[in-house]
This record gives C-alpha cells, sequence and structure tokens, in this order.
C-alpha cells in the first residue's frame, strides 16, 4: 500500500463565505482543509463524488459502494468529527474553540481498490456560519412570516460578525502575546551577547597583563 499524502491547502475561509471546489484524489490519498473558523459556528459540507472512466474518458457519478471518511480536528488537535459517508454526503459539526480546523477527507480504500486505483473527483461545498441555515425550513418549521424570517437573518448575522469580532481579536491578541515575547527573547539574548563579550573582554587583558608580566616587559 502506497503511503498516504496529505496535501494541506489553507483557506481563509469565515463565515460570511462559502467555499465551494472540487479536487481529485487517488487510492490512498488524502485531502486535508485548514479553515480558520470562530468559537460556536456551525459548519455543513456537501460533497459528491465521480469516478474517472477510462473508456469514456470522463468522469461520472460513482458507485454507492465506494465511500469516503471525513474526520475533522480543532486547534488543539483534538478530533471532534469521525465518520464514514457513502460516495455523496452531507457532515456538519460546531466548532467550540476558536482557530484553524482540519478537515480531511479521502477513500474507502477497500471499496476505491476494485477500481484498479482510479482517480476519483470530490466536489466539496463548505458553508460557515449563518449561510449554514437552511431558513425554508426553519421558516416552515416555525411558520415564521417574511418580515420575522428577515428578522431573524440580520439577528443571526449580527452574532456572527460578533463572533468575528471577538475571533480577530483572540488572535491580535496571540499575535501581541507572540510578538512580546519575541522581543523579550531578543532583548535577553542581546544582553547575554553584551555579558559574554564583556568577559570576553576581561580575561584577554588579564591573560595579556599575565603574559607581559611574565616576559617581564612591564
Amino acid at each position: 500500500m502506497q503511503p498516504c499524502v496529505l496535501s494541506v491547502l489553507l483557506l481563509n475561509v469565515f463565515s460570511t463565505f462559502v467555499s465551494s471546489l472540487y479536487f481529485h484524489i487517488g487510492e490512498t490519498e488524502k485531502k486535508c482543509f485548514i479553515e480558520e473558523i470562530p468559537d460556536e459556528t456551525m459548519i455543513i459540507g456537501n460533497y459528491r463524488t465521480q469516478l474517472y472512466d477510462k473508456q469514456r474518458e470522463e468522469y461520472l457519478p460513482a458507485t454507492q459502494g465506494l465511500g469516503m471518511f471525513v474526520e475533522v480536528k480543532d486547534p488543539d488537535d483534538k478530533v471532534i468529527l469521525s465518520r464514514q459517508y457513502g460516495s455523496e454526503g452531507r457532515f456538519t459539526f460546531t466548532s467550540h474553540t476558536p482557530g484553524e480546523h482540519q478537515i480531511c477527507l479521502h477513500s474507502n480504500s477497500s471499496k476505491f481498490s476494485l477500481f484498479a486505483g482510479g482517480m476519483l473527483r470530490v466536489h466539496l461545498d463548505i458553508q460557515v456560519g449563518e449561510h449554514a441555515n437552511n431558513y425554508a425550513e426553519i421558516a416552515a418549521k416555525d411558520k415564521l412570516t417574511e418580515l420575522q424570517l428577515r428578522v431573524r437573518q440580520l439577528v443571526e448575522q449580527v452574532d456572527q460578525i460578533q463572533k468575528e469580532q471577538n475571533y480577530q481579536r483572540y488572535r491580535e491578541e496571540r499575535f501581541r502575546q507572540t510578538s512580546e515575547s519575541t522581543n523579550q527573547r531578543v532583548l535577553w539574548w542581546s544582553i547575554v551577547q553584551t555579558l559574554i563579550l564583556v568577559a570576553i573582554g576581561i580575561w584577554q587583558m588579564r591573560h595579556l597583563k599575565s603574559f607581559f608580566e611574565a616576559k617581564k616587559l612591564v
């Protein structure tokens, strides 16, 4: 079995953005996406797979026997979602820690091997924040008028904006702490270098003095 290839794609996607893309993976290949997400934010991912047909030389919908494994880790490297899905599916999770979340997908090797190492195309649509809500279903379930639904959308958008602002302040605070720590280390290193140079200078002066005294030049 070939070693798993881990491709990490950094996507700066916030809750006001919907990410849609497709990518190709082999039998043992693994694709990971890193998304910066505020805390207490819902994320929904929809995907579908297509298998390359060598005879037709095009991608066709994958069979039901082919599955996809989805794993999500939070910024502390804690697994918050790990599940096997079918050839087409939807996964959902909620972030509890602000920061970079890693979303990884790879094929079901035991099933995929039946296709003699074919190439798989995966279409992925990631919805973050209020974009993950299905307002048509919410309106039907809660029996909301158009005005009530619009007000609810605005309230949730404002709430999500506040979460983003809190996350930006969190990032700014971490950056400030890192900068202060780096500056402090540089300062201490400069002090240590200065002390070392002074000590070497004193030692050289004493050594030269002893040398001259031994030679009776002083």
